[in-house]
């Protein structure tokens, strides 16, 4: 099965004073030994990235850049995708609801993708299936 997996998720797995970083841990464990594919965008990539090197520093980026990426698929967001989620945003006139956000949304629509691993209460918002 294949499962997004947003920038929520993957800060809680590397951050041991986030409050749910048990549960992001052995959420992502259970999925990759389930042989589920975990698939993130190139904006979940640079988001997680910039999160990362701003609250943990660059031994975390390394680390995110060595052992977590390779194991993904990542799922590159083109003019198509942009243009539609820009346009998403506008149209939802939310401060607190991101560019990044709105991408991720249409990307899972259009891969037919129910499940997020994420902590972001902006994926059940949209009708997705939210883990764990």
């Amino acid at each position: 099965m294949e499962i997004f997996i947003d920038t929520s998720a993957f800060y809680a797995a590397m951050d041991e004073d986030d409050p749910h970083y048990g549960e992001a841990r052995d959420a992502i464990d259970q999925h990759l030994n389930g042989q589920d594919v975990l698939i993130c965008t190139n904006y979940i990539m640079m988001e997680t990235v910039t999160l990362l090197q701003r609250r943990l520093g660059m031994d975390a980026v390394k680390t995110f850049a060595e052992d977590v990426l390779p194991i993904l698929k990542i799922e590159w967001i083109e003019k198509n995708d942009h243009e539609a989620s820009l346009s998403a945003l506008l149209t939802a006139n939310r401060r607190q609801l991101s560019l990044v956000d709105c991408s991720s949304f249409v990307v899972m629509r259009r891969m037919g993708i129910r499940t997020a691993l994420a902590f972001d209460a902006h994926f059940r918002e949209q009708g997705f299936n939210v883990v764990p």
